[in-house]
Protein backbone atom coordinates (compact mmCIF):
# COMPACT_ATOMS: atom_id res chain seq x y z
CA UNK A 1 0.00 0.00 0.00
CA UNK A 2 1.44 3.09 -1.02
CA UNK A 3 0.26 7.30 -0.14
CA UNK A 4 -2.07 8.68 -2.51
CA UNK A 5 -1.27 12.40 -4.49
CA UNK A 6 -4.37 13.24 -6.79
CA UNK A 7 -2.81 16.49 -8.17
CA UNK A 8 1.41 15.98 -8.13
CA UNK A 9 2.24 19.79 -6.76
CA UNK A 10 5.17 20.57 -8.87
CA UNK A 11 8.12 19.04 -7.99
CA UNK A 12 7.03 17.17 -5.29
CA UNK A 13 7.69 13.61 -6.24
CA UNK A 14 5.46 11.42 -4.71
CA UNK A 15 6.02 8.37 -2.53
CA UNK A 16 3.44 7.44 -4.36
CA UNK A 17 2.41 6.25 -5.72
CA UNK A 18 1.19 3.42 -6.70
CA UNK A 19 -2.54 4.82 -6.46
CA UNK A 20 -1.74 7.91 -7.74
CA UNK A 21 -1.46 9.94 -10.65
CA UNK A 22 1.65 11.95 -11.65
CA UNK A 23 1.86 14.48 -14.28
CA UNK A 24 4.47 17.43 -13.76
CA UNK A 25 6.47 18.56 -15.73
CA UNK A 26 8.28 20.67 -13.41
CA UNK A 27 11.53 19.37 -12.81
CA UNK A 28 12.42 16.41 -11.08
CA UNK A 29 14.35 16.03 -7.46
CA UNK A 30 17.72 14.36 -7.90
CA UNK A 31 17.22 10.88 -6.94
CA UNK A 32 19.13 8.96 -4.68
CA UNK A 33 18.26 5.14 -4.66
CA UNK A 34 20.98 3.01 -5.38
CA UNK A 35 23.42 5.75 -3.86
CA UNK A 36 24.97 6.15 -0.90
CA UNK A 37 22.24 7.42 2.08
CA UNK A 38 23.21 10.39 3.99
CA UNK A 39 24.14 9.14 7.40
CA UNK A 40 23.78 12.23 9.85
CA UNK A 41 20.48 13.19 11.13
CA UNK A 42 18.06 14.43 8.73
CA UNK A 43 16.41 18.06 9.69
CA UNK A 44 12.51 18.60 9.93
CA UNK A 45 11.24 20.04 6.68
CA UNK A 46 11.98 24.03 6.99
CA UNK A 47 8.96 26.27 7.69
CA UNK A 48 10.67 28.21 4.47
CA UNK A 49 8.66 24.96 2.54
CA UNK A 50 5.50 24.74 5.13
CA UNK A 51 4.67 28.26 4.15
CA UNK A 52 4.36 27.69 0.62
CA UNK A 53 0.67 27.32 0.01
CA UNK A 54 -1.85 27.55 -3.42
CA UNK A 55 -5.37 27.54 -3.63
CA UNK A 56 -5.59 23.95 -5.08
CA UNK A 57 -4.37 22.32 -1.99
CA UNK A 58 -7.66 22.68 -0.94
CA UNK A 59 -8.63 20.10 -3.44
CA UNK A 60 -5.75 17.75 -3.47
CA UNK A 61 -4.37 15.23 -0.90
CA UNK A 62 -1.18 15.85 0.69
CA UNK A 63 1.88 14.03 1.51
CA UNK A 64 0.39 13.77 5.49
CA UNK A 65 -3.50 13.27 4.46
CA UNK A 66 -2.60 10.60 2.43
CA UNK A 67 -0.66 9.07 4.88
CA UNK A 68 -3.75 8.97 6.92
CA UNK A 69 -5.88 7.45 4.03
CA UNK A 70 -3.40 4.89 3.52
CA UNK A 71 -2.80 4.02 7.30
CA UNK A 72 -7.09 4.08 7.67
CA UNK A 73 -7.24 1.75 4.80
CA UNK A 74 -4.39 -0.60 6.16
CA UNK A 75 -6.74 -0.73 9.84
CA UNK A 76 -9.53 -2.14 7.54
CA UNK A 77 -7.54 -4.56 5.51
CA UNK A 78 -5.99 -5.97 9.10
CA UNK A 79 -9.43 -6.17 9.95
CA UNK A 80 -10.82 -8.09 6.67
CA UNK A 81 -7.63 -10.37 6.82
CA UNK A 82 -8.12 -11.54 10.25
CA UNK A 83 -11.61 -12.57 9.43
CA UNK A 84 -10.29 -14.67 7.24
CA UNK A 85 -7.81 -16.09 9.38
CA UNK A 86 -4.70 -14.73 8.44
CA UNK A 87 -2.23 -12.50 10.52
CA UNK A 88 -1.37 -8.65 8.85
CA UNK A 89 0.72 -6.33 10.28
CA UNK A 90 0.19 -2.46 10.69
CA UNK A 91 2.79 -0.01 9.79
CA UNK A 92 3.11 3.03 12.22
CA UNK A 93 1.84 6.26 10.97
CA UNK A 94 4.91 9.28 11.28
CA UNK A 95 4.06 12.36 12.99
CA UNK A 96 3.05 15.00 10.46
CA UNK A 97 6.06 17.19 11.36
CA UNK A 98 8.30 14.55 9.81
CA UNK A 99 6.42 14.04 6.48
CA UNK A 100 7.58 16.58 3.49
CA UNK A 101 5.29 19.64 3.11
CA UNK A 102 3.40 19.70 -0.07
CA UNK A 103 5.02 21.39 -2.01
CA UNK A 104 8.53 21.51 -0.50
CA UNK A 105 9.98 21.69 -3.76
CA UNK A 106 7.43 24.09 -5.72
CA UNK A 107 10.10 26.63 -6.96
CA UNK A 108 12.91 24.91 -5.99
CA UNK A 109 14.97 24.36 -2.76
CA UNK A 110 13.75 26.76 -0.39
CA UNK A 111 15.20 25.29 2.76
CA UNK A 112 18.51 26.35 4.12
CA UNK A 113 19.50 23.27 5.84
CA UNK A 114 18.11 20.77 2.72
CA UNK A 115 20.47 22.72 0.17
CA UNK A 116 23.42 22.44 2.62
CA UNK A 117 23.31 18.74 3.22
CA UNK A 118 21.03 17.63 0.35
CA UNK A 119 22.16 20.37 -2.76
CA UNK A 120 19.82 20.07 -5.54
CA UNK A 121 18.89 15.95 -4.27
CA UNK A 122 15.66 14.95 -2.84
CA UNK A 123 16.30 15.14 0.96
CA UNK A 124 16.23 11.91 2.31
CA UNK A 125 13.22 10.86 4.85
CA UNK A 126 12.90 11.74 8.30
CA UNK A 127 13.20 8.22 10.60
CA UNK A 128 10.07 7.77 11.06
CA UNK A 129 8.98 8.14 7.52
CA UNK A 130 11.71 5.88 6.62
CA UNK A 131 10.83 2.92 9.18
CA UNK A 132 6.75 2.97 7.79
CA UNK A 133 8.65 1.94 4.54
CA UNK A 134 10.81 -0.23 5.96
CA UNK A 135 7.87 -2.28 7.85
CA UNK A 136 5.44 -2.17 5.07
CA UNK A 137 8.15 -3.49 2.70
CA UNK A 138 9.06 -6.22 5.34
CA UNK A 139 5.32 -7.04 5.16
CA UNK A 140 4.92 -7.28 1.55
CA UNK A 141 7.84 -9.89 1.68
CA UNK A 142 6.62 -12.12 4.48
CA UNK A 143 2.97 -12.68 2.77
CA UNK A 144 2.05 -15.80 1.42
CA UNK A 145 0.54 -16.23 -1.88
CA UNK A 146 -2.41 -16.71 -0.41
CA UNK A 147 -2.24 -14.28 2.07
CA UNK A 148 -1.27 -11.46 -1.60
CA UNK A 149 -4.32 -12.61 -2.99
CA UNK A 150 -6.78 -12.21 0.41
CA UNK A 151 -4.81 -8.42 0.49
CA UNK A 152 -4.93 -7.37 -3.13
CA UNK A 153 -6.69 -9.85 -4.98
CA UNK A 154 -4.97 -10.68 -8.77
CA UNK A 155 -2.27 -8.61 -9.51
CA UNK A 156 -2.77 -9.47 -12.87
CA UNK A 157 -6.12 -7.29 -13.28
CA UNK A 158 -6.10 -3.21 -13.31
CA UNK A 159 -6.92 -1.84 -10.03
CA UNK A 160 -6.67 -3.35 -6.42
CA UNK A 161 -8.71 -6.06 -5.30
CA UNK A 162 -9.20 -8.64 -2.03
CA UNK A 163 -9.32 -6.75 0.98
CA UNK A 164 -7.15 -3.29 -0.42
CA UNK A 165 -10.74 -2.87 -2.89
CA UNK A 166 -13.08 -3.58 -0.05
CA UNK A 167 -11.37 -1.17 2.07
CA UNK A 168 -10.94 1.68 -0.47
CA UNK A 169 -14.57 1.04 -1.47
CA UNK A 170 -15.41 1.75 2.40
CA UNK A 171 -13.20 4.89 2.55
CA UNK A 172 -14.18 6.41 -0.55
CA UNK A 173 -18.28 5.74 0.45
CA UNK A 174 -20.59 8.84 -0.68
CA UNK A 175 -17.53 10.57 -2.72
CA UNK A 176 -18.68 11.90 -6.31
CA UNK A 177 -16.79 11.34 -9.21
CA UNK A 178 -13.59 13.35 -9.91
CA UNK A 179 -11.80 13.69 -13.13
CA UNK A 180 -7.80 13.79 -11.76
CA UNK A 181 -6.01 14.08 -15.40
CA UNK A 182 -7.93 16.97 -15.85
CA UNK A 183 -6.72 18.54 -12.22
CA UNK A 184 -3.31 17.35 -12.66
CA UNK A 185 -3.41 19.24 -16.38
CA UNK A 186 -4.72 22.50 -14.72
CA UNK A 187 -1.90 22.23 -12.09
CA UNK A 188 0.47 22.49 -14.95
CA UNK A 189 -1.20 25.20 -17.27
CA UNK A 190 -1.30 27.33 -13.89
CA UNK A 191 2.13 26.42 -12.87
CA UNK A 192 2.93 27.59 -16.52
CA UNK A 193 0.92 30.34 -16.70
CA UNK A 194 2.65 31.95 -13.21
CA UNK A 195 6.06 31.61 -15.16
CA UNK A 196 4.92 33.86 -17.74
CA UNK A 197 3.53 36.59 -15.64
CA UNK A 198 5.80 39.83 -15.93
CA UNK A 199 6.31 40.02 -12.09
CA UNK A 200 8.04 36.55 -11.82
CA UNK A 201 9.72 37.42 -14.44
CA UNK A 202 11.05 40.24 -13.14
CA UNK A 203 12.18 38.29 -10.06
CA UNK A 204 13.76 35.81 -12.28
CA UNK A 205 15.64 38.38 -13.16
CA UNK A 206 16.27 39.95 -10.05
CA UNK A 207 17.37 36.09 -8.99
CA UNK A 208 19.98 35.34 -11.89
CA UNK A 209 21.72 38.38 -11.38
CA UNK A 210 21.98 37.75 -7.51
CA UNK A 211 23.29 34.04 -8.81
CA UNK A 212 25.59 35.70 -11.23
CA UNK A 213 27.14 37.37 -8.24
CA UNK A 214 27.62 34.07 -6.99
CA UNK A 215 29.77 33.10 -9.39
CA UNK A 216 26.46 30.80 -10.94
CA UNK A 217 25.22 31.25 -14.00
CA UNK A 218 21.38 30.58 -14.49
CA UNK A 219 18.17 32.34 -16.22
CA UNK A 220 15.61 30.88 -13.70
CA UNK A 221 15.64 28.39 -10.35
CA UNK A 222 14.14 25.72 -12.61
CA UNK A 223 17.32 25.79 -14.88
CA UNK A 224 19.44 25.58 -11.45
CA UNK A 225 17.54 22.31 -10.13
CA UNK A 226 17.66 20.77 -13.81
CA UNK A 227 21.50 21.22 -14.12
CA UNK A 228 22.71 17.56 -15.38
CA UNK A 229 25.85 18.31 -13.59
CA UNK A 230 23.66 16.75 -10.45
CA UNK A 231 22.77 13.80 -11.89
CA UNK A 232 24.88 11.97 -9.41
CA UNK A 233 24.42 9.37 -6.36
CA UNK A 234 25.14 12.17 -4.12
CA UNK A 235 25.45 15.85 -4.19
CA UNK A 236 28.98 17.54 -5.15
CA UNK A 237 30.74 20.05 -3.02
CA UNK A 238 29.42 22.55 -6.20
CA UNK A 239 25.94 21.21 -6.08
CA UNK A 240 26.01 22.15 -2.82
CA UNK A 241 27.12 25.22 -3.12
CA UNK A 242 25.29 26.21 -5.93
CA UNK A 243 22.01 25.15 -3.69
CA UNK A 244 23.28 27.19 -0.86
CA UNK A 245 23.36 30.50 -3.59
CA UNK A 246 19.94 29.79 -5.10
CA UNK A 247 18.24 29.40 -1.26
CA UNK A 248 20.34 33.24 -0.14
CA UNK A 249 19.19 34.56 -3.60
CA UNK A 250 15.76 33.49 -3.51
CA UNK A 251 15.30 35.50 -0.09
CA UNK A 252 17.31 38.23 -1.28
CA UNK A 253 14.61 38.80 -3.88
CA UNK A 254 11.85 37.69 -2.32
CA UNK A 255 11.15 35.25 -5.51
CA UNK A 256 8.98 32.54 -3.80
CA UNK A 257 6.62 34.84 -2.33
CA UNK A 258 5.87 36.54 -4.95
CA UNK A 259 5.67 33.60 -7.05
CA UNK A 260 3.53 32.26 -4.76
CA UNK A 261 1.44 35.29 -4.84
CA UNK A 262 1.34 34.56 -8.73
CA UNK A 263 0.53 31.39 -8.50
CA UNK A 264 -2.68 31.66 -5.84
CA UNK A 265 -4.29 34.83 -8.49
CA UNK A 266 -4.39 32.23 -11.27
CA UNK A 267 -5.50 29.30 -9.25
CA UNK A 268 -7.97 31.15 -7.63
CA UNK A 269 -9.55 32.20 -11.39
CA UNK A 270 -9.13 28.66 -11.90
CA UNK A 271 -11.82 27.58 -9.35
CA UNK A 272 -14.12 29.87 -10.42
CA UNK A 273 -14.00 29.15 -13.96
CA UNK A 274 -14.70 25.59 -13.30
CA UNK A 275 -16.53 25.56 -9.57
CA UNK A 276 -18.79 22.20 -10.16
CA UNK A 277 -14.86 20.58 -10.85
CA UNK A 278 -13.64 21.81 -7.96
CA UNK A 279 -16.70 20.89 -5.95
CA UNK A 280 -16.28 17.39 -6.88
CA UNK A 281 -12.52 17.25 -5.63
CA UNK A 282 -13.00 18.91 -1.93
CA UNK A 283 -16.17 16.56 -1.46
CA UNK A 284 -14.20 13.63 -1.93
CA UNK A 285 -11.00 14.72 -0.08
CA UNK A 286 -13.41 15.16 2.91
CA UNK A 287 -14.95 12.05 2.51
CA UNK A 288 -11.62 10.06 2.34
CA UNK A 289 -10.71 12.08 5.34
CA UNK A 290 -13.72 12.06 7.16
CA UNK A 291 -13.36 8.26 7.00
CA UNK A 292 -9.92 7.66 7.54
CA UNK A 293 -10.26 10.00 11.07
CA UNK A 294 -13.49 8.19 12.00
CA UNK A 295 -11.28 4.72 11.57
CA UNK A 296 -8.14 5.19 12.99
CA UNK A 297 -10.20 6.95 16.20
CA UNK A 298 -11.71 3.77 16.34
CA UNK A 299 -9.07 1.01 15.76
Amino acid sequence: MSVRLWGVALLLVATTVGCSASSSDSPPQRQREGGPKYSGPVPLPGEEARKITVPFDAYNISPAEGMRIDTAEDSLVGECMRHRGMKWKAVPLPPERDIEPTNRRRYGVVEPDAARIFGFHDPENRPSVTRRSEKADAREKQLSPKEQRAAYGDKSKSGPGGCLKKARNQVMKGAPKINIPLFNTRIKQTFDASQRDPKVKRAFRSWSTCMKNAGFRYKDPLAAVTDKRWETAKPSHNEIRTAKADVRCKKKTNLATIWMATEKHIQTNAIRKHPKDFQALKKTKQVQLKAAHRILTSS
